[in-house]
């Protein structure tokens, strides 16, 4: 009979796991096809119209937030709505890459994606498996977070960077320990919660939470191997 219960609880666990992380991987497949047909197809559109109405940039980040906070902090909302949001965040993270990626050489970009994959997947991995508490080791790397934050913020008035290239280091750092605590976050939460929420919203949070730690993880490295190449 224990045996049963810790096959139907491992199985739903593991259902849990490929949701979220399917729906992570979509995300991230969604803001790369975006990026492609923004930088490949309709970059001059887009860059026109983004230079005409500067003003675009803050309410799209604007939308952005309220999209994280709206499914951070309500476990309880429709899976359709926390769908949408998920593909929303994807669309304009996609268009924000389009109109920067010209920036960067194409072997800059392939490395840090490629790198950014190989840490958040081995992130992932262990906080889905190991049995130690992360818990510590995310609240350090949230409080480094918010350090980090202010300094990026005070650094858009130095524009120094060598700022940007060290505290690239230290975001790489930082999102990966992240990765791995909201990875077993979200399962002890799915645990927890199982029968009282929907299964699928959970799954859709934990997949904006850990896009989030991916792409940060993306534009650290991809800063990182830019910064190299220029010296």
């Amino acid at each position: 009979m224990e045996n049963g219960r810790k096959l139907v609880s491992n199985t739903g666990v593991n259902g849990f796991l490929t949701k979220m992380y399917g729906f992570m991987a979509g995300a991230v497949a969604i803001s790369a096809v975006v990026a492609y047909l923004v930088s490949n197809v309709f970059y001059n559109e887009v860059a026109s119209y983004m230079a005409e109405h500067q003003f675009m940039m803050f309410v799209l980040f604007g939308i952005q937030l309220l999209i994280v906070f709206g499914m951070s902090f309500k476990a309880d909302r429709s899976p359709v709505a926390s769908g949408l949001g998920l593909v929303s965040f994807a669309v304009i993270e996609g268009i924000f890459f389009g109109t920067i990626v010209s920036l960067y050489a194409a072997s800059d970009v392939t490395m840090a994606f490629v790198g950014a994959a190989a840490v958040f997947v081995s992130m992932a991995v262990i906080g889905t498996t190991t049995k130690k508490d992360l818990s510590r080791i995310g609240t350090h790397a949230l409080a480094a977070l918010i350090a980090l934050i202010i300094v990026s913020f005070i650094n858009i008035f130095l524009q120094s960077t060598m700022i940007t290239f060290v505290f690239s280091f230290v975001g790489v750092i930082i999102f990966t320990a992240l990765t791995a605590w909201d990875a077993q976050k979200f399962r002890t939460l799915y645990l927890q919660t199982r029968g009282q929420v929907s299964g699928t919203n959970l799954a859709l949070m934990g997949a904006l939470q850990l896009y989030l730690d991916f792409v940060n993880i993306f534009i650290s490295l991809l800063n990182i191997f830019t910064g190299f190449n220029n010296k």
